[in-house]
């Protein structure tokens, strides 16, 4: 349940943005009593914020001329969300040293004071793991490519894989999708007439061209990438899994490649992957059904290597 001082301040938000609402609308939006509604808006009278009244069938509340509020006006619930989603996402915020961590500590000091010292407080009693395998992309890149994707603009980018591997290549920046704290560029590739997904991270230059693109109608960016993400890499991969497609799904994750079913207790994994050892020992050994490697030399090369270290350890 929100308190009191929430739901005066989520009624300044409402009055802000629909000056002359009425004590009715004002009930409906908070979910409470016009009665309830009035005393929010006599909170914000007892705190300086002149609020006028006008009667009448246009009549209704509004904000007093030359109002001046707060730089940000958060209720209660969204401060401590807010700090919540940043350490979540981002531990090395808890420090007030850190650029993210300098960025969230200003954004508390604007805050209203009883609220700012909840979030306050939050920040810096909770305590964050450091991230295993950080990937956070460098801030410019990221607002470059989303200016090129508003803008429908190619964009040539220099690309370094995570075998160390580098190269420029154009493409049409459709969206950037950022999913299970990984940041990906869905592009169509120039070079390959194709679709290709790249992590923003691994991306070390973006240059936006004069040509411009148009990104395919209807196009469901999470699903697209989903899709795409087991495709285009060095390595073709096939799997055959004696268990139904419905049994083995919830396992397969999107850059393992494209599950089908292959009859009703069968089902056929395709795709691709640039690192062979990490599919094999990360990715395939976590599913718990029988598997045959079809194709890909190198994956199967892989899978041997897992099958035999595992074999040597429980040799007597």
């Amino acid at each position: 349940m929100q308190s009191p001082t929430a739901r005066a301040l989520r009624t300044l938000e409402l009055l802000q943005a629909r000056p002359g609402t009425t004590a009715g609308q004002l009930a409906e939006h908070l979910g409470v009593t016009e009665r309830a509604a009035r005393r929010y808006i006599g909170i914000l009278r007892e705190a300086g914020i002149p609020v006028e009244s006008t009667r009448g069938p246009y009549g209704g509340y509004r904000l007093g001329r030359g109002t001046r509020l707060p730089p940000v006006v958060f209720t209660e619930e969204q401060a401590l969300g807010l700090v919540m989603a940043v350490l979540d996402g981002q531990p090395g915020a808890i420090d007030a040293e850190d650029p993210i961590g300098a960025a969230l500590s200003k954004v508390i000091r604007a805050l209203p004071e009883s609220i700012g010292r909840q979030a306050a407080a939050l920040r810096a009693y909770a305590s964050a793991a450091p991230e295993r395998n950080p990937a956070r992309p460098h801030p410019p890149t990221v607002s470059t490519l989303i200016a090129a994707v508003a803008e429908k603009r190619c964009v040539e980018v220099t690309y370094r894989s995570e075998n160390g591997d580098q190269w420029d290549t154009q493409v049409d920046p459709w969206a950037v999708v950022v999913r299970y704290g990984r940041w990906y560029l869905l592009c169509r590739s120039h070079r390959a007439d194709a679709i290709r997904t790249y992590r923003v991270d691994r991306i070390h230059g973006v240059r936006k061209m004069a040509r411009e693109f148009a990104p395919p109608q209807d196009l469901d960016p999470v699903a697209a990438l989903e899709s795409n993400l087991g495709a285009g890499w060095k390595y073709p991969t096939r799997v055959m899994f004696r268990a139904s497609h419905k049994e083995v799904a919830p396992w397969i994750r999107g850059p393992m490649g494209r599950l089908e079913p292959d009859g009703d207790d069968r089902c056929v994994l395709t795709g691709s992957t640039g690192n062979p050892s990490m599919y094999a020992q990360e990715w395939l050994a976590a599913v718990p059904f029988d598997f045959q490697v079809e194709e890909g030399p190198e994956l199967i090369a892989a899978v041997e290597r897992v099958a035999e270290r595992f074999k040597n350890a429980t040799t007597r």
